[in-house]
């Protein structure tokens, strides 16, 4: 049934668009030789290690770092037995919203006699935790190991924030560092250095050493997703291009939700990381399998790798290679990138922010927006009644309705419309959540989660939009640099749960408000659904059709996309 929309679609993209494979000679050479055949799907199998490892590693502080439920070691009445719950903590321990004080407890009088009864406690003062803690749960985080808790707890909430700091530094250098040198040889070493990092980071001493490791670990391994994500969609034809984006973004919705599973099982922080990080030293084998992206071999004018890659694919997928096209794929490519501003392949900082300025900084708000939206929902449902594994691996979960959604639904009615109305469903979600919460919890807490859909709805068409709306050679840069500006959305979503101290429903308020401001928004941006991928910056600023072509000459070249 699905398979059967998409063929239907694919009919109406020829039909939609001047610009048809039969122009577009590196889609219609794939189209020969394969759009998803035998050698994509390995492909694709091999890709999903970095999806996989990106998703562990983003979020995994939320298990390593996260506080546990404790409260004040009460040295009259606890002992080496004594458990969280015990009949004595009703006066011992003061009560705060119904749950008991963490980090104080009622002061004892000073003729106790090791008397544990009511009458020798002075529920007038309260003490703090002076003799130490009882834990509620088995689970060993750094918190318990480093002993932080109560006035030290931003040391936690802070290893989320160097985490999203090492993220905004590593994904602009690893999309730099990905246009400049390629897809596949950042993959491999971003790979193994991420592996390095967070296996040194299960042995970690102390709390600044740990600290120091998860910004190391993010600043080389965050680009693992943007890459593998671009090159899976420059692997594949025009007509599978949503369907392959779809399935790099399942993969990622499950393995988060797979790693909440985990943690309820490996409750010890350092051995969850040794089990987190080890699969990631399988990226060495990418050297010997991995295929570089033709469209980038190309846009580097490395056309003998790129005919010897089409090759491979095409035996693989045992067809055959047309010499014609073949021949006429590297004359055009030639004419194309004569006509091109680039130098040496590559676009000045000054030409990109001239020609797409407004295109960057729309991109940019919404990156923005929805990281902020994405992660604020994942880190709150920790907060939600019930267990807070089960919470967050629904979290993950959610994600795959979203993403199947969002792909039939921007593959219907196109980018711009999807994008607007996932970002605005989704904070007409979060106000009647807060609105409803009294008087209907259960239809609250399914709001959140439905909310927690829409947001990755729009992540989905949020990613797959940047990648087409940018020229090949500096797609993953700007794409990078859009997820960069992004990173300032995660680093103060872990801090607006403290806006709760001040209006139970200000995180919600704040989330509705940014949404219903990036869904106007996304309205401006142009339209690329059954559009080719752009290849130089004319062909970029072309998809505005409010901005004409620099190179006259080129358009009808620029229908050869690579």
């Amino acid at each position: 049934m699905a398979n059967e929309h998409f063929k239907s679609d694919a009919v109406k993209e020829k039909t939609a668009d001047t610009t048809t494979p039969k122009d577009n000679h590196l889609d219609a050479l794939i189209i020969s030789i394969g759009q998803f055949g035998t050698y994509q799907i390995i492909n694709y199998v091999m890709l999903c290690l970095p999806i996989i490892c990106n998703a562990f590693y983003s979020i995994s502080y939320v298990f390593t770092a996260s506080d546990v439920v404790h409260r004040c070691n009460i040295s009259q009445c606890d002992n080496l037995n004594s458990r969280y719950i015990e009949p004595w903590v009703n006066f011992t321990i003061p009560e705060n919203n119904g749950e008991w004080n963490a980090c104080e407890h009622y002061a004892a009088t000073s003729h106790t006699d090791g008397h544990c009864d009511t009458h020798y406690f002075n529920k007038s003062y309260q003490n703090s935790c002076e003799a130490g803690y009882k834990f509620r749960d088995t689970e060993n985080t750094i918190s318990t190991e480093f002993d932080i808790f109560c006035s030290d707890r931003w040391k936690l909430s802070m290893v989320g924030t160097v985490n999203n700091i090492g993220q905004f530094v590593g994904i602009p250098l690893g999309g730099y560092l990905a246009d400049r040198y390629g897809r596949k040889l950042i993959l491999v070493v971003m790979g193994v250095l991420s592996a390095v990092c967070g296996l040194a980071r299960s042995f970690a001493p102390d709390y600044y050493s740990f600290l120091s490791f998860e910004f190391l670990d993010m600043a080389v391994g965050s680009t693992l997703f943007p890459t593998a994500f671009l090159l899976a969609i420059e692997l594949v034809g025009p007509k599978h291009r949503v369907v392959a984006a779809m399935v790099i973004s399942l993969t990622y919705g499950l393995a988060e939700a797979a790693m909440g599973y985990l943690a309820s099982y490996i409750l010890d922080w350092r051995v969850l990381l040794r089990v987190l990080y080890t699969p990631a030293i399988l990226h060495l084998i990418f050297i010997c399998y991995l295929p570089e992206s033709v469209r980038w071999l190309l846009s580097q004018s490395r056309e003998e790798d790129a005919i010897d890659t089409l090759r491979k694919v095409a035996h693989m997928n045992q067809r055959s290679l047309p010499k014609d096209q073949l021949n006429e794929l590297i004359r055009t490519h030639r004419e194309l990138l004569s006509h091109s501003e680039a130098t040496d392949g590559h676009y000045s900082v000054r030409q990109i922010s001239k020609a797409l300025g407004l295109r960057i900084a729309q991109c940019c708000f919404l990156w923005f927006t929805n990281t902020l939206i994405a992660l604020g929902l994942t880190l709150n449902s920790i907060g939600l009644s019930g267990n807070k594994f089960q919470n967050f691996s629904m979290t993950g979960f959610m994600q795959l309705p979203g993403i199947i959604l969002g792909t039939l639904l921007m593959h219907r009615f196109g980018r711009r419309w999807t994008l607007s109305l996932f970002l605005s469903s989704c904070s007409i979600l979060l106000l009647a959540m807060a609105f409803l919460e009294g008087d209907y919890p259960t239809l609250s807490w399914a709001l959140y989660f439905l909310a927690k859909m829409t947001s990755t709805g729009s992540f989905m068409v949020l990613y797959f939009f940047t990648s087409e709306i940018f020229p090949t050679s500096c797609r993953n840069s700007l794409l990078s640099f859009c997820s960069m500006i992004g990173r300032f959305g995660s680093m103060l979503a872990p801090q607006t749960p403290l806006l709760i101290y001040h209006y139970k429903y200000a995180p919600h308020l704040l989330f509705a408000i940014f949404g219903l401001l990036s869904a106007v928004i996304a309205m401006f941006f142009p339209e690329t659904a059954n559009k080719v991928l752009p290849t130089t910056l004319e062909e970029a600023r072309a998809l505005d059709r409010s901005m004409p072509m620099k190179h006259p000459k080129v358009s009808e070249v620029s229908k050869t996309a690579v």
